[in-house]
């Protein structure tokens, strides 16, 4: 199934693009949607900018009018290029939370309900490379892994919760502003900033997941983690 940052990397290679795995992701995404419109927003107003009529040169004259449409032109070009970029950035923690989500289909597994907690020396193990230890404030956790995210190795635990199991990435490499919850193909969760330390993700799954619940999980977990490294955060 594709994901939010895979549809809008083709949508802004090609906006008009007739793919019915395209078509089938938009209907299904709002967030998707309103960056798709604002696309197509941008790109009619670029056309009609770009249909400049240019008085008839006379043959002395040829020449600037032409050297005008080369730079209107490569304007255009830039214009596109950070218009695309603008898009693309105007919702960070949107991108992140779909990547979060998408990487969920990865491992079903993880998301057991268990009394079995991981061995310690396995926890520190993965806790490890981002260069923290979880105190036991957190809860049990059930499941420790170091996941490949965006190209890094980050660690992926699953937390045993009242609610059901919880998983919570810590993000060291990605950075938000400021606390950003989601609700992405049954997953409710959020987004939470450690400053020098880049970020965690907490969601959980199902309709029965309490985004308040979610939150207030978040936070406990946050404030059972301890850093035992300098912030790699960026």
């Amino acid at each position: 199934m594709m994901n939010c940052a895979q549809y809008r990397r083709a949508i802004l290679a090609e906006p008009h693009a007739a793919d019915p795995e395209l078509a089938a992701h938009l209907q299904g995404c709002r967030d998707c949607a309103g960056f798709t419109e604002r696309l197509l927003r941008f790109e009619g107003r670029l056309e009609l900018a770009m249909r400049v009529d240019t008085p008839a040169a006379s043959a002395s004259g040829g020449r600037a009018a032409g050297l005008r449409r080369g730079w209107l032109a490569m304007a255009a070009s830039v214009l596109i290029l950070v218009a695309a970029g603008s898009l693309w950035l105007a919702a960070p923690n949107r991108s992140l939370a779909a990547d979060v989500v998408a990487h969920m289909a990865g491992e079903p597994q993880a998301w057991a309900r268990t009394d079995i907690a991981v061995p310690p020396a396995d926890l520190a193990e993965v806790l490890s490379g981002a260069h923290m230890r979880l105190g036991p404030g957190a809860g049990m956790v059930s499941y420790a892994s170091s996941c490949t995210f965006r190209g890094r190795l980050v660690p992926h635990l699953v937390v045993q919760t009242a609610m059901g199991p919880i998983t919570v990435m810590v993000l060291v490499h990605d950075s938000v502003s400021k606390q950003a919850p989601f609700d992405k193909e049954g997953y409710h969760g959020v987004i939470v900033p450690v400053p020098g330390h880049g970020s965690i993700a907490v969601l959980a799954r199902g309709q029965e997941a309490d985004l308040r619940a979610v939150e207030e999980i978040a936070a406990r977990v946050q404030s059972a983690i301890v850093w035992t490294g300098a912030g790699t955060g960026s």
